[in-house]
């Protein structure tokens, strides 16, 4: 199994700016993906997100933002150490590419970098295996916040 890129691709019954907004944006982050989210939404913007009570034993995550071109692209690399700025081999890259699809938006999601990082093969596979997991789970939890947020809800 080759453990380069995860990609997935969903329709949300909202438009490319609401969705933009629901991908983009710290408030909006924690609400379908991590307990906790500290970054400017800008690029070269640093911060870290959170999951699970950080405070109880919760893990942070390094994160900065690659790309945020309203309403069609934002990306950011992550998994970084702490001290160290993030780049390719030593980070994970995420991508949110938005198109308009009929009254709704088309996003595709890729995460890529596995194997740039230098792990071992079992390294690589634990991981890619672990983040398939995680945005199977919190994917799906998307499309419906993004359509209540664009219902202004």
């Amino acid at each position: 199994m080759e453990f380069g890129t995860i990609e997935r691709e969903i329709h949300i019954d909202a438009s490319p700016e609401v969705v933009f907004d629901v991908v983009s944006s710290p408030e909006h982050l924690r609400e379908w993906w991590p307990d906790e989210a500290e970054f400017p939404a800008v690029p070269g913007g640093a911060g870290r997100i959170g999951f699970g009570d950080c405070s109880q034993g919760g893990t942070w995550v390094q994160f900065a933002v690659v790309d945020a071109v309203p309403p069609r692209l934002f990306s950011f690399r992550w998994t970084h150490a702490e001290e160290e700025s993030a780049a390719p081999g030593n980070s994970l890259l995420v991508v949110f590419e938005l198109e308009p699809d009929g009254s709704g938006t088309l996003l595709r999601m890729t995460e890529s970098g596995f194997r740039e990082r230098g792990w071992d093969e079992a390294k690589v596979a634990a991981e890619y295996a672990a983040h398939v997991t995680g945005w199977d789970f919190y994917l799906p939890r998307l499309p419906a916040y993004a359509t209540k947020v664009g219902a202004g809800a």
